[in-house]
């Protein structure tokens, strides 16, 4: 098969379609009730935690080594992921009239809008898709079409949680299954274009890729700590929601380490 579009099939198939399961996942087990939704996000955003801390920061910090690039780029850039995000959250609430008027110490600024959060979140995954798209067509032109069927295998197992992370707000927002799954799975889109520019370059700029994981971990970040933990703790105020985050985060640990993933 030629190459280039081995590298198109496979990361659609693992990227757009890991996604996709993700978002369907989420909708088999959507629950209409205050707890439910409050378990699922606290779930989700356990899942989130760790997709950032374990995942995508250490593979940041992992792409410079070796480089000339200064390891504060990673901190700063997910910083600057975070603020950014919530600028632009100030900006869309304030762009759709979100303010409650009748509540002086309401703040626009990081309203609790699943939609919003939802789409915010499918954003940053697609930027983080780049950068793992960008490894599988690296790999395919450095160590051949075995060693990236195994990375792309990797990316799929990583993209189903994402997904559910992405369908999840939507679909308790009052979105419709067909979307919240379309959202998730457009996500995976870019997957394919930095396939393609991996392919084609052979190696990734460390600074780049780094900034890049960073950026997009910075504005999950975001969407965990001011969307879905606090839009599940006004469905619901209970302990069961942290052991429902904790849960989701030790779900991430087996799903990163569990098929012998290392950074």
């Amino acid at each position: 098969m030629n190459p280039v579009l081995f590298v198109v099939l496979l990361t659609a198939a693992t990227g757009v379609g890991g996604l996709a399961l993700g978002g369907g996942l989420a909708a088999l087990v959507k629950r209409e009730s205050p707890r439910g939704t409050s378990l699922l996000l606290s779930f989700t955003a356990g899942l989130m935690l760790s997709i950032v801390a374990l995942d995508m920061v250490p593979e940041a910090a992992e792409a410079l080594e070796g480089g000339a690039a200064p390891l504060l780029l990673v901190p700063g850039a997910l910083v600057a992921g975070f603020v950014v995000t919530y600028l632009l959250n100030c900006w869309i609430d304030r762009s759709a009239h979100h303010e409650d008027r009748a509540n002086p110490h309401h703040c626009a600024c990081g309203h609790h809008d699943l939609h919003t959060a939802g789409i915010v979140l499918a954003a940053a995954v697609a930027l983080h898709n780049v950068p793992v798209g960008m490894a599988v067509g690296a790999t395919v032109a450095v160590e051949g079409i075995c060693l990236a069927a195994i990375a792309a295998a990797t990316i799929a197992l990583h993209n189903i949680p994402e997904g559910m992370s992405i369908a999840i707000p939507l679909l308790h927002d009052g979105s419709k299954t067909v979307n919240a799954i379309a959202v998730a799975a457009l996500s995976g889109l870019p997957t394919v274009a930095g396939a393609l520019a991996g392919y084609l370059v052979g190696n990734q700029a460390p600074a780049a890729l780094a900034a890049a994981l960073a950026l997009a971990g910075g504005a999950m970040l975001y969407v965990v700590f001011f969307e879905l933990l606090p839009e599940a703790a006004v469905q619901w105020k209970s302990r069961w929601a942290v052991l429902a985050t904790v849960v989701g985060f030790a779900l991430g640990v087996l799903l990163i380490f569990g098929h012998g993933h290392q950074h």
